[in-house]
């Protein structure tokens, strides 16, 4: 109480006495910096000088944990290094070699080919695993090698045979211009069929067949756009009014990769003598398809392979087509029907394409691309077959199945 009134009763008196000493303080100060600054300023000449005196010499720097300069850092690398390589030397001789091993991309991006196919390669991808003895069809005796287990052991030297055969079959029909659809539904098949479809220049389905795409094609598929292109696949424009009215397109050849989720699909291609290819395991029957290939249809490496090997063949059947279109050749049928749009009036012009594609062909005697014998008579064939299915089938009567009698 003593203090707070004795300061309360004399503020005026601190107040006029503090100022002074203040100014005092403020004005040295300022004295101070401005000389650091002057003698700053004077010293400035000499460190430039000594800069440019000493700027070709190297400072080593010093760690700042280890208070070790650059060249013992190098020393300390180099004697690493030399350890490193006494290591190397006495330890190069242990272990395994691990460089021929198995990648799975490998089958994607650099499919095998036909020749390609070995016993080794079947039984890496455990073509030859079946399904329990249980649930076996007895159609497939044939394919079986033995049992084990309990399970069917497919025989590799048949699913290599039956594989080049269906090769073969893909090949010509890639060379004769056809279209081939691949098909395979299952988890993790949409990339090797997308592959293979890719290599022979056809198409893939990798989701759920729709019911009726082939039989009732017209309504189910009739807006999807076509096109018409030349021997060298080639588009020619002015086609579109024509191919308003024409029928869709179907496969010439489908390759299954799983038919026992694709029955509708197997049984419309046999409504409509489309041939067939299919994986067959010992619970399916061979009988869906016109070219069974036995194998574990489980497997996704076994599916990836065959599916490569498939896509390969088509490759090659374009390539031979092309190649003859370049020489001249024409190794497909021609389609009917279609008028060059630019044709003038008393001229006659048809198109001579694949089922997808057309080639200009003039009856006034131009040179046009020769058609091979075989497509000729591949032609009178086609017709007989037309005619012979235009009569009743001995399989049906009246729109209804036979059933089996004595």
């Amino acid at each position: 109480m003593i203090i707070r009134r004795a300061i309360g009763a004399c503020p005026r008196a601190v107040a006029r006495s503090s100022p002074r000493p203040l100014r005092r303080f403020l004005s040295s100060t300022a004295e101070s910096i401005e000389s650091s600054a002057q003698n700053s300023l004077k010293q400035l000449p000499s460190i430039h000088a000594l800069l440019n005196a000493d700027g070709d010499q190297f400072v080593p720097a010093v760690d700042p944990e280890t208070h070790g300069t650059v060249a013992s850092a190098t020393d300390n690398v180099a004697e690493q290094y030399y350890l490193f390589k006494q290591q190397e030397q006495r330890l190069k001789t242990l272990g395994s070699d691990i460089a021929p091993h198995y990648k799975p991309h490998t089958l994607l991006t650099h499919p095998p080919s036909p020749a390609d196919v070995t016993l080794e390669l079947l039984l890496a991808s455990e073509a030859h695993q079946g399904h329990v003895t249980s649930i076996w069809n007895p159609a497939n005796a044939r394919y079986i090698h033995g049992i084990r287990q309990g399970v069917h052991i497919i025989s590799l030297e048949v699913t290599a045979a039956h594989l080049r055969r269906s090769a073969k079959v893909v090949q010509e029909v890639c060379r004769r211009g056809g279209m081939v659809l691949f098909v395979g539904t299952r988890d993790g098949q949409d990339r090797a069929v997308a592959r293979a479809a890719e290599l022979a220049k056809g198409y893939h389905l990798f989701e759920r067949w729709i019911p009726g795409s082939i039989t009732n094609g017209q309504q189910i598929l009739g807006r999807c756009k076509t096109k018409v292109v030349n021997e060298l696949d080639e588009e020619v424009p002015g086609f579109d009014e024509q191919l308003y009215d024409r029928p869709v397109l179907r496969p010439d050849l489908v390759v299954c990769l799983n038919p026992l989720e694709n029955y509708v699909l197997l049984h419309e291609c046999a409504l409509n003598n489309i041939p067939t290819i299919g994986v067959i395991d010992t619970n399916a029957d061979p009988t869906w398809v016109t070219y069974p290939i036995p194998a574990n249809d489980d497997s996704l490496r076994c599916i990836q392979v065959i599916a490569g090997v498939l896509g390969r063949a088509g490759e090659a059947g374009q390539k031979q087509r092309l190649a003859a279109a370049a020489k001249g050749n024409i190794t497909y049928r021609p389609a009917k029907g279609l008028v060059m749009p630019e044709a003038e009036e008393g001229e006659a012009v048809t198109i001579e394409s694949k089922s997808n594609s057309g080639r200009p062909r003039r009856d006034d005697g131009a040179a046009e691309p020769s058609v091979n014998k075989d497509i000729r008579d591949t032609d009178e064939l086609a017709e007989k077959l037309d005619e012979v299915n235009n009569h009743e089938d001995h399989r049906v009567r009246g729109g209804r199945d036979l059933k089996a009698s004595a």
